[in-house]
């Protein structure tokens, strides 16, 4: 697999998720992380053709809560929902307690818990790092980013899901 700053736009493979929508929830805590992960993950979505709606909740722990409600509310994981993915976009900067490791770990288990217990295609976008330039290294680069990357992996999820019920 090529690196990072090897990769071209122009060899992303391409889904059309055209007519579809994806969920993203966003954390600003840190806003010039979660805005190039943004441009990266809009720039897919773009790219894609598919229809995008972008809330934001105040960090990472809340990042699982927003698509546990999503569920909730049927606009996410049921036929005719309003949203066929989602995509969390956020960062965790190590400190120098231990709250980073709590704040990791439980905005990633209980997102993948509520997307897999319902079944949600989701590209997760969380950084989790030691130092705000680690960060930015990973977040910038548009669609070559961490932003685009979760962006193309909840577009393929969303693929899989079409095919497999087109399987049945």
């Amino acid at each position: 697999m090529a690196k990072r700053d090897e990769q071209r736009v122009e060899d992303l493979v391409a889904i059309n998720a055209a007519g579809q929508s994806v969920l993203v929830i966003e954390s600003p805590y840190y806003a010039d992380v979660a805005a190039a992960l943004r441009e990266g993950a809009v720039a897919e979505l773009d790219a894609a053709g598919a229809d995008y709606e972008i809330i934001a909740v105040p960090g990472a722990l809340e990042i699982p809560q927003a698509l546990g409600q999503a569920v909730a509310n049927g606009l996410l994981a049921e036929t005719g929902a309003k949203f066929a993915g989602a995509i969390a976009l956020g960062c965790v900067i190590r400190g120098e307690t231990s709250h980073y490791d709590i704040v990791c770990d439980n905005a990633n288990h209980w997102m993948m818990r509520v997307a897999m217990d319902n079944r949600v295609p989701l590209g997760n976008a969380i950084l989790t790092v030691d130092t705000h330039a680690q960060a930015m290294a990973r977040a910038e680069g548009g669609r070559l980013g961490k932003g685009g990357d979760a962006a193309r992996a909840c577009l393929r999820l969303m693929e899989l899901a079409r095919d497999f019920k087109g399987r049945r």
